[in-house]
Order: structure tokens, then sequence, then C-alpha cells
């Protein structure tokens, strides 16, 4: 993944160690899915109701402090219409590279007119 290693801090590549044990992300990668996309429809998900662990990271990441700071308490079906599980992916790559250590991004972005 993409991200900082605190706010303003320059993006680097970082990998994601794997999920906690009873997370979200650790049940569907034990049922052995590549990938999937959950629908939510209505209470016949109750399966889904159950609350558990779900990794949260944002342009701000540490791996170190993952297993204890990177998860919220989360009954994916009532937080979300639908989820899309992808059990591998890859760092994306910048549209464009850094604005020279400039702590936010150009006026005219995206557009650089």
């Amino acid at each position: 993944m993409v991200a900082g290693a605190s706010w303003g801090a320059p993006m680097e590549r970082m990998r994601v160690p794997p999920a906690r044990e009873g997370s979200w992300e650790d049940v569907l990668h034990r049922a052995g899915g590549e990938h999937g996309l959950l629908v939510f429809s209505g209470p016949e998900e109750e399966e889904l109701l159950e609350q558990r662990d779900h990794r949260a990271i944002g342009v701000v990441y540490d791996p170190g402090s993952d297993h204890y700071s990177n998860y919220v308490p989360t009954l994916l079906s009532r937080r979300y219409d639908a989820f899309l599980y992808l059990d591998e992916t890859r760092a994306l790559r910048p549209l464009h590279p850094p604005w020279n250590g400039e702590p936010e991004e150009p006026e005219t972005f995206p557009s650089g007119e």
C-alpha cells in the first residue's frame, strides 16, 4: 500500500501484515476466495450482523502498530450497502509525483490548469 508514516510525511510503499485473527479480513481470507462481492439487501444476512474487528487503513499508516491500532468494531452489513473483498492487492502508483514537499496539493489539482 502507499501511505505516510505521519501527517505530512512523504508517501511510501508499505507492506500490510496479515489480518488480525477473527477480524473480517481474516474470516474472508480463511473462507478461501481470492475476491468476492457481498451485497446487503436486508435482515436475512444475520450471520453478517456479528460484530468483528475490521481493519481501517488511511493515508497515515504504521505497520508496526497494525494489530492494535488499525481496527474498528464493525457490523459489516450495517456499515456498508456492499463490500468488495480482495484477498491480495498491490500498492498504487501515483498518477503525479509528489508536489515538491508542499504540504497541500496545488490549487489546480487535478486538472493542472
